[in-house]
């Protein structure tokens, strides 16, 4: 389960005013699909959750080709809990 989910992101001072309002980032596997995510958060971390919203970041061009496709997840949940520091 958890290689579908590949770290949360809270590295941009948007991100950290975002998690105020319970809407959490991640990058997960590119394959895994919203319905997939949604089960993955309620079942394991025990949450509900209100939305899903995703979108692939554009790849950056390297020396030997392209960096590999990432899918952003913004996760927005009902409860007042921290998913940060569940998962880390």
């Amino acid at each position: 389960m958890f290689d579908f989910i590949q770290y949360p992101v809270t590295y941009s001072s948007k991100n950290i005013d975002l998690m105020k309002k319970n809407q959490y980032f991640f990058d997960v596997n590119k394959n895994i699909t919203k319905p997939q995510i949604k089960k993955i958060f309620e079942d394991y971390f025990k949450i509900k959750i209100v939305s899903i919203n995703t979108h692939r970041l554009p790849r950056k061009k390297k020396h030997s080709g392209f960096s590999k496709s990432i899918k952003r997840v913004i996760i927005t949940s009902k409860s007042e809990i921290n998913l940060i520091n569940i998962i880390n």
